[in-house]
């Protein structure tokens, strides 16, 4: 039977794992080391080696605790809700999302952008399933004059776009804002331009 953890080792666990986070958000995968992630926890790396047995274990933990957040928002849209209420809320949730966990996010943008080695699988399945299961409802709504025309996937292709936009090019966006909080107006935007979109 396996010991309960110590308060010390999951302090230690969390430091590390919010370290990784820092990194490989910032470097990608491949141009982060296991000497960043350590100097980042404030550990030894032979004490980060007692947690993690290697870059791509705190890697896999990072994925794994972030697909299931991704996709709850997308999970949660209900097909027996209001059409236009409920894509508006999906916006919503992945700007929250974008603006709550913007390291996430950036970890997730890096992995994409290295061909998804370590979460093809998860996209190619459960995501695809996932997206798959919405599109349909989206449809059955356009089909029904619930919403106007569209195409459910670039619909959803677009939310991701336009709410991730702001954690994946962050320095972007604080550039051409300047002293304007990044997030400020966004959420009325996207209301007002989906709601246009969608409203029959």
């Amino acid at each position: 039977m396996t010991k309960p953890a110590t308060r010390i080792q999951k302090r230690n666990q969390a430091a590390i794992l919010s370290a990784g986070l820092d990194i490989f958000s910032q470097y990608g995968f491949r141009g982060s080391t296991l000497d960043q992630i350590a100097d980042a926890a404030g550990l030894s790396k032979p004490n980060l080696l007692y947690y993690f047995s290697s870059k791509e274990a705190i890697h896999a933990a990072l994925l794994d605790r972030l697909l299931a957040d991704w996709l709850d928002p997308l999970q949660a849209l209900d097909a027996q809700g209001d059409p236009v209420r409920e894509i508006l809320a999906y916006a919503k949730r992945k700007l929250a999302l974008s603006k709550d966990y913007p390291r996430e996010s950036r970890l997730f943008a890096n992995e994409i952008l290295q061909g998804a080695p370590r979460i093809e699988s998860i996209l190619r399945h459960d995501l695809k399933a996932l997206v798959d299961e919405k599109a349909a409802v989206i449809q059955g709504w356009a089909d029904a004059g619930k919403i106007a025309p569209v195409d459910p996937y670039h619909l959803i292709f677009s939310i991701w776009a336009l709410t991730q936009h702001y954690a994946d090019f962050d320095v972007q966006v604080r550039a051409v804002l300047g002293d304007r909080a990044p997030y400020d107006g966004a959420a009325v935007f996207l209301d007002m331009l989906y709601r246009k979109l969608l409203t029959p």
